[in-house]
């Protein structure tokens, strides 16, 4: 069905690196073949609901710039925008899309009747999925933005917060697995404090271990096969986040045994804004094993907030799914695009073209990242540097085969005195430019 929206345009189809197209794919040809899989199943992309149709174009300094008709608390226009999200969906040809509850459905009085709200909507998008056949990358349940969350969900001061929150998050649950979603994300907006005046730490840290368990054991109850993910996010809008980073997180897992259970969906501009770079933290969650999904943007370089951009760095991309490559690709999770429209791009065209640069963009950098490895550009040095460490002594140092002094007597005993080797750090970046 077409709500109108997007007038008569067609669906976006790919055209070829000569194409001038504004509404065509000059690189992300789904249908592509790399390392033996098709490039739409490597990438799983997914829109991003939130930022496209959701946000009225705001910043910290004015107001709504957008016009869309579904823009009121209602469920007759949380119905159309569920009609235009998915009518979108379809012209771009993305397989995923990912949602906050607050997304998607009117703000009621009270529990009961947001998630009445909610499950009106879910039936709704149950039609919708079967008619399109697009699905459900992850559901989330927005724990920030009402005022009752000011501070925090999981960690919050009142206990009653924590009960209404986690209740929230079951009707989320309940809503991602009826939709197929192959993820569940928590997303900890408002999970950190603002001043140590009035925060005690180690409380609220037990508070969200506590959280982060409960979810965990009710997808065993219910059976739900997708991964639960974190959201690592240094700032904004808490002076200091408990799920800071990549590292950050995973020793809150280890510390409440979670380390088996929860893996992150980590975003570019989360990342910059830790002090990472991107594939920083996707190299350091795959050593980790807990790699799940990415949210796709990019941040403004001369901005210290969370701008949201869409991608158009193919180095920047290139190196990220390097690392996605690397530790075997996606299995439930995807690239979401959680990206938004500058302020001054109004029209639905607009929202279009967004998305297709930054799939072409992804799509550059994945085929550069994919000769990379077929060719062990970075894998063969990298094993060249560390192959030291497969001989018997080395191996038997790491494995507990010598004491402090054993070490120390072979040093003594074999004059063992070495020469600093290049690292080639200059060699290696001409290499990844001759990729992308």
């Amino acid at each position: 069905m077409s709500t109108g929206f997007f007038g008569d345009t067609p669906k976006i189809k790919y055209e070829g690196p000569e194409s001038t197209n504004p509404l065509a794919f000059r690189h992300y040809d789904k249908d592509e073949v790399v390392l033996g899989k098709r490039m739409e199943d490597h990438l799983r992309f997914a829109v991003a609901y939130w930022h496209t149709f959701v946000w009225p174009g705001g910043d910290p300094f004015g107001g709504q710039t957008f016009q869309r008709p579904w823009f009121e608390d209602s469920m007759k226009a949380a119905k159309l925008k569920a009609d235009v999200a998915f009518e979108f969906f379809q012209l771009l040809g993305s397989p995923f899309y990912c949602f906050h509850d607050a997304d998607v459905r009117p703000e009621g009085r009270n529990f009961a009747e947001n998630t009445k709200n909610l499950n009106e909507i879910v039936d709704h998008f149950e039609k919708r999925q079967a008619e399109t056949g697009v699905k459900l990358l992850w559901g989330t349940a927005n724990l920030f933005s009402n005022r009752r969350y000011m501070g925090g969900a999981a960690t919050n001061p009142d206990p009653d917060v924590f009960a209404f929150a986690a209740a929230t998050v079951k009707t989320c649950i309940d809503a991602t697995q009826r939709l197929g979603g192959q993820n569940y994300v928590l997303w900890g907006g408002r999970e950190g404090y603002e001043t140590l005046l009035n925060t005690d730490i180690g409380r609220e840290l037990d508070q969200l271990g506590r959280f982060v368990n409960l979810v965990v054991e009710y997808k065993h109850k219910i059976g739900f096969k997708g991964a639960i993910l974190i959201e690592p996010k240094p700032q904004e809008p808490t002076k200091h986040q408990y799920d800071y980073d990549v590292a950050t997180v995973y020793g809150f897992l280890k510390r409440y045994g979670l380390e088996n259970e929860v893996k992150l969906n980590i975003e570019q501009g989360h990342a910059i804004l830790a002090g990472h770079s991107f594939e920083h933290e996707l190299a350091l969650a795959n050593a980790l094993g807990i790699l799940g999904s990415i949210d796709m943007n990019r941040n403004d370089y001369q901005s210290g907030w969370d701008t949201d951009q869409f991608p158009n760095n193919v180095p920047e991309m290139a190196l990220a799914y390097y690392q996605v490559l690397a530790g075997g690709g996606f299995t439930t999770g995807g690239t979401n695009f959680d990206s938004k429209l500058r302020r001054q791009s109004i029209d639905p065209e607009d929202l279009l073209i967004g998305h297709i640069g930054g799939m072409d963009c992804c799509a550059r950098g994945l085929k550069a990242a994919a000769k990379m490895i077929e060719d062990k550009a970075l894998s063969k040095p990298l094993d060249d540097r560390y192959a030291g460490w497969n001989g018997a002594e080395a191996k038997k140092m790491l494995a507990g085969g010598f004491k402090l002094e054993d070490i120390a007597a072979r040093v003594e005993r074999d004059d063992v005195n070495p020469e600093p080797k290049s690292g080639r750090q200059e060699y290696l970046e001409n290499v990844v430019n001759r990729y992308v």
